[in-house]
């Protein structure tokens, strides 16, 4: 993205509409989940559990990955293990090829956006069919994604009139009536569920001990895809493995309520390898990394990795509310965008996005498993500068700025040069935005005020000799 988020979110900004979107849609996700919340009396001490639950996860990860893939294979399923995306998309164009079709029906993934293996199935000659009504949307765009629970919300209801219009059959005189749209996706998807024989889905956990897998999800178009094809394919991040089956209990009691406002997922499908007689005859887990082993290594930033895609911060971040997701040009926007891309990229990708969020602390309040998203974007803003190098102006300024609070008087000459510089500078108490070179984009997005006329420390002085 040239220009990175600053460029992409001047863009964005331009665009009353998506504002308007994403003002009611994160306003009523806000509401419903402060609602069902409330009803839950020890709420605090259920993301106790969720954080140490994915934390005592991600410590011996190792030992869960090994465990999930012995438990799979003894239920009948084929674990692969992909270092990247590339190697992950490879191995899923193969085993599709393998069955002799052409053409997938898929549950929405984050993982398989993130490696765009849509792209890749394309490339190698295979249609995949998005299932769920935001991706569709999406797809049929030739869009992407702005929102991780829902990713189409961007789009108005005329707008997807027309893209239906255009691309499924039967639609000429379609309304924009909700009710209408839905039932237009459902009769196109309906003959793909029935008719393909691969399906590929995402996961949002996977148990060690078990081998079970499973989707959440609000439409039960996942539910088709899991269960009706011959051949199940699904990606997953290795960071989304659970130790024992009771753990899920927990997740399903956190992530409907802080991503969707509900009290139960209205959809839970979980599935152990190959059952004869029931379901797919083949299943194959391909399990990811893409950056994860790196990030566990970092003691900071490995916290990111307990992300459970509630999108609960993206809903509360005043910044996003504001730019939406296309400005962090991430399969992941919002906060745990600003904290996870980079990671996952190992600071070679997304380098402005630590500085996408504020530090207002309101993702943490909302974080189901009590990811410290703020302490997190300060470290990585930290490591950004440390190892890829900020602006050579600002790093100057910051050395200058180091000598001068490091000595007494030169900090107190500072101040006397201050108050005297701003002077032809101010109004209202305030410095005017006409600073020269970084300083003054610096002063676009703040507001400084004037040095006082006299400094505590001029006060002590005059006061207490």
């Amino acid at each position: 993205m040239s220009g990175g988020f600053p460029a992409a979110a001047r863009e964005e900004l331009r665009n009353a509409q998506l504002r308007r979107n994403l003002r009611k849609a994160t306003t009523t996700i806000r509401a419903k989940r402060a609602s069902v919340i409330a009803e839950v009396d020890n709420w605090e001490a259920l993301r106790d559990a969720g954080a140490e639950l994915k934390q005592r996860a991600l410590a011996d990860l190792d030992k869960h990955l090994e465990q999930l893939e012995r438990s799979v294979t003894t239920a009948g399923g084929t674990v692969h293990w992909a270092r990247d995306g590339t190697e992950a998309n490879a191995i899923v164009v193969d085993l599709v090829r393998a069955t002799g079709a052409t053409e997938a029906i898929k549950v929405k993934s984050m993982a398989t956006d993130e490696i765009a293996l849509n792209d890749a199935l394309a490339a190698a000659g295979i249609t995949a069919h998005e299932t769920d009504l935001a991706e569709l949307i999406v797809q049929l765009g030739d869009d992407r994604q702005s929102h991780i629970l829902v990713p189409a919300i961007h789009r108005n209801r005329a707008e997807i009139r027309e893209l239906f219009r255009a691309h499924l059959p039967g639609t000429e005189d379609l309304t924009d009536e909700p009710a209408a749209l839905a039932e237009a996706a459902r009769r196109y998807l309906r003959q793909k569920f029935l008719t393909t024989p691969v399906g590929i889905s995402g996961a949002n956990f996977a148990v060690a001990e078990t081998g079970t897998v499973g989707v959440v999800e609000s439409e039960g178009n996942g539910r088709m895809c899991t269960t009706l094809p011959h051949t199940l394919i699904t990606v997953m991040g290795i960071e989304k493995v659970l130790p024992r089956f009771d753990d899920v209990a927990t997740m399903l009691a956190l992530l409907p309520r802080s991503s969707t406002g509900e009290r139960m997922n209205p959809y839970t499908s979980l599935w152990t390898g190959v059952t004869p007689g029931d379901g797919p005859r083949e299943f194959h887990l391909v399990l990811l990394d893409a950056g994860r082993s790196a990030t566990l290594a970092d003691p900071v930033g490995r916290d990111a990795l307990r992300c459970i895609r509630c999108s609960a911060c993206l809903n509360v971040c005043p910044v996003y509310e504001r730019v939406g997701g296309h400005a962090y040009d991430s399969t992941y926007p919002g906060p745990i965008g600003a904290i996870l891309t980079p990671q996952l990229h190992e600071l070679n990708e997304g380098t402005t996005l630590p500085w996408a969020s504020s530090l207002c602390g309101a993702c943490y309040e909302v974080c189901p498993v009590k990811i410290d998203i703020p302490q997190i974007l300060v470290h990585l803003r930290g490591r950004v500068v440390r190892e890829r190098g900020g602006p050579a102006g600002e790093r100057l300024a910051m050395e200058a700025l180091a000598r001068v609070f490091a000595h007494r008087r030169r900090y107190e000459a500072a101040q006397r040069a201050a108050r005297v510089a701003s002077l032809p500078l101010s109004r209202d108490g305030r410095i005017e935005r006409r600073l020269p070179g970084p300083m003054r984009g610096w002063l676009a997005v703040r507001d400084l005020p004037v040095p006082p006329r006299e400094s505590f420390r001029d006060w002590w002085v005059r006061e207490r000799g």
